[in-house]
């Protein structure tokens, strides 16, 4: 269905941590790369597809968000903003930086940006956080682009399935970043991988691709046997020299620091997983402090860029899943191959025993 030699998809990364280097490189290994595009424009989106086909000949991903936006209409109070602003002061007073002005712009539209797919054509379209409509769907189907959309529940599954989808990428709470779930709050949608996995197997007809804790072959496989027909690997990805994470986070990743990681809402608006620091901790329980995505994600810039620079950890998510730890591979094409290798070598011995 995706053109591709192994059932390995690279994880997209939004926020400009996805590079054609790192996309090209799994691609040309025979898996199946991908490009996280949310925060772009359609004119980015149009030259990153071009850059994309110039680096490889394979198939490759790029991935949207249905709903980039959760401020409601008439944007937020200036007394919400005193609030998020009284509850972050000391951090911004600890780094020596002002406060920012109260954040009012967002994100291109996701309807524009798919136009800009439809565009381009690139092989394969992932999205999350909700269903685009079906006149937008028929369109890529009509284009031949196969359609991979995130599911968090067994209910969302089911909804992407009666929507049409080619694939369902199954999205555990294991996982690292945004948890995409759109038909009910993310706290409330939080399944492990392969039980997930299992339960939308029962249910749906679909092929699942399982995310979440997988970075070997050893989880390739067990994902494989538990009736996905391919996996997603994120954070091992992340960690790679190839990926446009910085080496102070690269070093975070694969220090002792990644054993701990917590889902919060503190540095973005929507809830996510990285690793525990700080601020997240301190943030437990004044979710009303915090601004609607992408309005926290704006208001946190400047402290997160003054933090990487100062290399104050405390300060900073570094979007991590649980199975950091494990992570060894710092170059994408050896992590590829060991995953290949690995994933062959368990099923040989099991079907050869």
């Amino acid at each position: 269905m995706l053109g591709i030699q192994y059932p390995i998809l690279q994880g997209p990364f939004g926020g400009n941590l996805s590079t054609v280097k790192l996309v090209a490189t799994v691609s040309n290994m025979g898996g199946l790369g991908g490009y996280g595009a949310y925060t772009m424009t359609p004119d980015e989106i149009i030259s990153i597809d071009q850059q994309l086909k110039a680096a490889t000949g394979k198939p490759y991903n790029i991935n949207l968000w249905v709903s980039n936006s959760d401020v409601p209409v008439g944007g937020i109070s200036d007394a919400d903003y005193e609030n998020t602003k009284a509850h972050f002061k000391p951090y911004f007073d600890e780094l020596g930086i002002p406060l920012p002005p109260k954040p009012s712009s967002l994100f291109s539209t996701f309807e524009d940006q798919a136009e800009a797919l439809l565009t381009t054509r690139p092989p394969a379209f992932s999205f999350m956080f909700g269903i685009p409509s079906q006149t937008l769907l028929d369109e890529f189907r009509k284009k031949n682009i196969a359609i991979m959309g995130a599911a968090t529940t067994l209910d969302e599954a089911i909804a992407l399935e009666e929507a049409g989808v080619d694939l369902i990428i199954a999205s555990g709470f294991e996982a690292g970043g945004h948890r995409p779930s759109f038909l009910d709050k993310s706290e409330n949608s939080l399944m492990g991988t392969f039980s997930l996995l299992q339960v939308i197997k029962e249910k749906v007809k679909t092929p699942i691709i399982a995310a979440g804790g997988i970075a070997n072959g050893k989880g390739v496989a067990a994902a494989l046997a538990l009736g996905a027909s391919a996996v997603q690997v994120g954070t091992a990805f992340l960690a790679t020299e190839e990926s446009n994470i910085t080496p102070f986070y690269r070093q975070t990743l694969l220090s002792d620091k990644s054993n701990h990681t917590v889902l919060t809402r503190a540095f973005t608006g929507r809830l996510g997983r990285g690793i525990r620091n700080r601020v997240s901790s301190d943030a437990i329980g004044k979710e009303a402090e915090l601004l609607p995505f992408p309005l926290q994600t704006q208001f946190m810039s400047s402290l997160r860029k003054a933090a990487f620079d100062q290399q104050q950890s405390d300060m900073i998510l570094f979007w991590s899943g649980q199975i950091a730890p494990v992570l060894k591979h710092t170059k994408a094409a050896d992590l590829m191959q060991v995953i290949i290798t690995e994933t062959n070598d368990y099923f040989n011995k099991t079907y050869n025993n």
